[in-house]
């Protein structure tokens, strides 16, 4: 596979980050940073994403150094409401979206390296452009959107409730 040192400690914090986010949706049916795989989640991504910076086949900045950026402003700006903003409901809906959303962008390039990568000598796909990958995108945008309206209803749900 090809992988520097700093590839592999990326791959293997940014699988546990997935794992940890996955078992979050299931029990909680959001990333919930009061939570240990919420929890998990944030500092794997936080780590996983910072560590990609160093990572890239392309001289300078490229758009994955961008994406990786963008995931930390989503889940440091999540966690900042989570912590500061503990008596207003209203900012559950921005903190949900913002880890929801930070959780599929780390999905495209995941989905990207994985097909690309495995099986070893025999990729699922060719590259970024290969339909394959594109298929398994597009499903995964309408799984984070279909995933985002009930987080939105259950979080509304939440907030008339108190």
């Amino acid at each position: 596979m090809g992988l520097s040192h700093i590839g592999i400690f990326h791959t293997v914090i940014g699988v546990v980050a997935i794992i940890a986010a996955v078992i979050s949706l299931i029990k909680s049916a959001k990333i919930d940073l009061g939570k240990a795989s919420g929890k998990i989640y944030f500092y794997c991504t936080l780590i996983a994403s910072l560590s990609a910076l160093g990572l890239s086949s392309i001289k300078g900045v490229n758009p994955g150094h961008i994406l990786a950026l963008l995931i930390v402003a989503l889940i440091v700006t999540a966690y900042f409401f989570h912590v500061k903003k503990q008596g207003n409901n209203r900012f559950r809906y921005v903190e949900n979206s913002f880890l929801s959303l930070s959780f599929f962008l780390s999905l495209i390039p995941t989905v990207n390296e994985t097909f690309t990568r495995i099986p070893v000598g025999h990729p699922l796909a060719d590259g970024p452009s290969d339909p394959l990958i594109a298929k398994t995108l597009l499903l995964l945008l309408i799984l984070f959107i279909i995933g985002s309206v009930l987080q939105f209803r259950k979080q509304k749900r939440i907030n008339k409730a108190i």
